[in-house]
């Protein structure tokens, strides 16, 4: 048995939670959007060396070191990269980890999830399923009416003030 077979039985023996990936019906609408794929010299002229790191290697910012931990104005949040709408201020909560924390997404089909096993336990890792930037981390730690805390990195989102126009999705 492999090590991510062996950490995944090891995990449902112990009643880990995993999200699937997105939760969407045979009866439910196809998203808006056309997903975006760009090579990685592509990905690197458009994105901060952060965003980069975080979204494209899957690493994790240190905590308390975004501004968008403490956005507290009406809004909307948007990946990074594509600048898909991922969440919505309404949903947004101080959960206290030092990282922008979300009771649910905008919408289910704009989030892909995947089970992480990097800290050995495993973790639901989530992405922007338009451009498969990573977000962050879902736990069931959260307050209701869900119970989820969305951990996000706040260098994989942009923050777009209530009243201000989205931006065109990134092309």
């Amino acid at each position: 048995m492999d090590r991510t077979s062996f950490l995944g039985s090891l995990a449902a023996l112990a009643g880990a939670p995993l999200m699937g990936p997105r939760d969407v019906s045979p009866s439910s609408p196809p998203p808006d959007w056309e997903p975006l794929e760009l090579s990685e010299d592509a990905w690197r002229s458009i994105l901060t060396d952060d965003e980069f790191r975080i979204l494209r290697d899957e690493a994790t910012e240190a905590a308390g070191s975004s501004p968008l931990n403490r956005e507290s104005r009406e809004g909307t949040f948007i990946c990074a990269g594509c600048y898909l709408p991922l969440f919505r201020s309404e949903e947004k909560f101080m959960s206290g980890t030092g990282w922008p924390s979300f009771t649910r997404p905008l919408a289910p089909e704009n989030i892909d999830s995947k089970r992480d096993f990097k800290l050995i336990w495993p973790r639901t890792e989530y992405h922007c399923a338009r451009c498969g930037g990573h977000q962050g981390h879902v736990f069931d730690d959260g307050p209701e009416p869900t119970g989820q805390r969305w951990c996000n990195n706040g260098a994989a989102l942009d923050f777009v003030p209530a009243g201000d126009e989205l931006p065109e999705l990134r092309r």
